[in-house]
């Protein structure tokens, strides 16, 4: 019994990947930033198939920078919830994150992982890149770049133990480092406690790799060593950064995650071995294109999907998040039956910062994505349609303006071709083209549905850290002079190439 794996298992944004097996399941969560419901619970059972199951949160804080209100503070593109630990102990999960913006550490926990509920507890400051680790009673949590520190935690994580450890680990290394270790995942394995990170280095291959620290003692001395250098022939991009973890037959694997460039970060998973008392990745030093992991093949689950918007209650598919916080009240599934009907609630002069746009990640080698807009609704001012998300972004879509409707596709810098349309409907689409990081998002609009005409200029699309993350689909319909037009979305058809 065995399938075969494929790397990368997503062609998509899911970084900073944690993993966790309870019982036969595979668990994983990513980083989510800005887009909500945020922290992503993943489940699978072979490695190779991962269903959305739920979210750990719809959103940390309801504030201006959530809800997009105030563009001197950008929102909280880049940050929101980052790089997540995932952890179970005494019949209870973890999940454990830092949110820049609010300078605070959020540890949610549940006793059922797939449920979405959750509670929590927050710690004042920033613990980045954190890692929990659950020893003999006692709860640590690791983090920090480069000058890696501990800080024990009371052992129902709900605040920072009173007369505990709390003090520096060791630093790393800094000669011809640029990135220096961060991104910890700690364990304790067979007697040693075990910390792996990302570092990249300035000589040698000069790519992401990920390296190991061990010790038998909790505060060290740690010993450390190389344990992945790879790019998989793509552009001296490493693999590096993620989870080891079990299965019930005692194999070990590890998930990482590689840099493609505009798609975002992608996760590979291969196996571990051990080598006197240290963690072996990969096949011959290498991350496996496929090999055989023992499991019976569950059923498929889709990252991306289509989605004709017949609903009978306001409730999305896992596969949705919106860009930040939504405002409830002007979005419906149920107002028109068949249609997601997008009623703008507030005035914007950005794309950037529409209110209820509704994404889901893209993907490569490239895909595509059509909707239809009826367009009956729409006030003076109002612009409509579909993006490419990301800092340096690409629109098409329907504005109206002085009684009059216009097919325009815009970019950060403005618009780049402006065209008046006659019709009440329009049938909008975005192409992406990751193969080989071309990275080139094109724009198409229809009359009919059928035959589609390009507009504007080609995107460079650009992988920024202001967002921090891979080019997402949206369908956006904001408001610049008054409130309260509305258009309907029907049709999304999501294809993958």
């Amino acid at each position: 019994m065995s399938i075969t794996l494929k790397n990368p298992i997503f062609w998509s944004d899911v970084p900073d990947v944690d993993v966790l097996r309870h019982g036969s399941n595979f668990y994983m969560v990513s980083t989510t930033m800005h887009v909500l419901p945020g922290c992503p619970i993943m489940k699978s059972t072979d490695l190779v198939n991962w269903e959305i199951q739920s979210y750990i949160f719809d959103c940390v804080d309801d504030n201006s920078m959530y809800r997009l209100e105030n563009k001197n503070s950008n929102g909280v593109y880049g940050r929101g919830q980052w790089a997540t630990s995932l952890r179970f102990h005494d019949g209870v999960f973890y999940a454990c994150f830092v949110c820049n913006e609010m300078k605070k550490t959020y540890i949610y926990y549940t006793k059922d992982i797939e449920s979405g509920n959750w509670d929590r507890h927050i710690l004042d400051g920033i613990y980045h890149d954190p890692s929990l680790l659950f020893d003999d009673g006692r709860l640590f949590i690791f983090y920090n770049c480069g000058d890696v520190k501990i800080t024990e935690l009371n052992p129902d994580a709900s605040g920072v133990k009173e007369g505990g450890i709390n003090q520096p680990l060791f630093s790393t290394p800094r000669v011809n480092i640029g990135l220096r270790c961060e991104g910890c995942h700690a364990y304790k394995i067979n007697g040693y406690y075990y910390l792996i990170f990302i570092e990249w280095p300035k000589d040698g291959n000069k790519r992401r790799r990920e390296v190991c620290y061990r010790s038998k003692e909790l505060l060290g001395p740690y010993e450390r060593k190389v344990v992945m250098d790879d790019d998989m022939g793509y552009h001296n991009k490493g693999v590096a950064q993620g989870a080891i973890f079990d299965d019930e037959n005692g194999n070990w694997y590890s998930m990482l995650f590689q840099d493609h460039d505009a798609v975002g970060r992608i996760p590979c998973i291969m196996p571990v071995t051990w080598e006197d008392g240290w963690p072996v990745f990969g096949i011959d030093g290498k991350v496996p294109l496929e090999w055989e992991v023992p499991f019976e093949e569950s059923g498929h689950f889709d990252m991306v999907i289509s989605d004709s918007f017949h609903h009978s209650e306001n409730s999305l598919a896992n596969q949705w998040q919106w860009n930040h916080a939504p405002d409830n009240k002007f979005w419906s599934f149920t107002e028109r039956p068949g249609y997601l009907r997008l009623t703008t609630g507030s005035l914007r002069d950005d794309v950037l910062f529409a209110r209820n746009t509704l994404t889901q990640r893209t993907e490569g080698p490239s895909c595509q994505a059509t909707v239809t807009a009826e367009l009956s609704g729409m006030k003076d001012g109002d612009f409509c349609g579909l993006i490419a998300l990301q800092s340096n972004y690409g629109t098409v879509g329907i504005k109206a303006e002085n009684g009059k409707k216009y097919m325009i596709m815009t970019t950060k810098n403005g618009e780049q071709e402006c065209l008046e349309f006659e019709n009440n409907v329009a049938y909008l689409r975005i192409h992406f083209d990751y193969e080989d990081s071309r990275d080139i998002a094109e724009f198409f609009y229809s009359v009919d549905g059928v035959n589609f005409a390009k507009i504007g200029e080609e995107l460079k699309m650009l992988y920024t850290l202001d967002h921090f993350m891979g080019y997402r689909i949206g369908i956006f319909n904001y408001a610049s002079k008054e409130t309260g037009g509305y258009v309907d979305f029907k049709n999304f058809e999501y294809q993958r190439f």
